[in-house]
């Protein structure tokens, strides 16, 4: 059986000013301050002599690589996304950074949401991305409007009963 998997889909390029500031902060705190860290006490472990039988240098080493790997993907991804900071022209209207308010159909339940990035959900905070189902099916409709979303759970009728722009 081969490891072979087949590429993800491209997510989108898109991301709020807020949740680009932080890429690039987090980025920033792991190249400058957790790597050298990381280096160091990998390069203490490594003076202790054996390094089949040391568990804090092999620990040290995947911990390096964790980083390494987290730095090369963002350095690549931020350079990569389009900052969007400006409400639309139709503000009625659901579009990338929109607050959503939605009533269940079937249950009455009212959620509130925010379409964002794919780099910056945040599914405790209600900040869903716009590449996922509920985000696609919401998206240029108006206040009123009732849209089918596939979920997990299975498919799901809402109703938009705000948009909202708010920073």
């Amino acid at each position: 059986m081969s490891r072979w998997r087949p590429p993800p889909e491209k997510s989108t390029a898109l991301i709020t000013r807020e949740g680009h500031e932080r890429l690039k902060a987090e980025l920033d705190q792991l190249w400058r301050v957790q790597r050298p860290e990381v280096v160091k006490a990998l390069a203490a472990a490594a003076a202790e002599g054996d390094r089949s039988e040391n568990a804090e240098y092999t620990y040290r080493k995947k911990q390096l690589a964790e980083i390494d790997r987290r730095v090369r993907y963002l350095s690549k991804r931020v350079p990569a996304l389009r900052v969007v900071d400006q409400a639309p022209a139709d503000p009625e209207a659901v579009f990338f950074g929109a607050w959503v308010e939605l009533e269940r159909l079937d249950t009455g339940e009212v959620a509130r949401y925010r379409i964002v990035g794919p780099d910056e959900t945040d599914a405790g905070a209600g900040w869903i991305s716009i590449d996922s189902p509920l985000a696609r099916a919401l998206l240029k409709k108006r206040i009123d409007d009732e849209v089918e979303a596939q979920l997990p759970g299975g498919p799901a009728r809402f109703a938009i009963v705000a948009v909202d722009y708010e920073v």
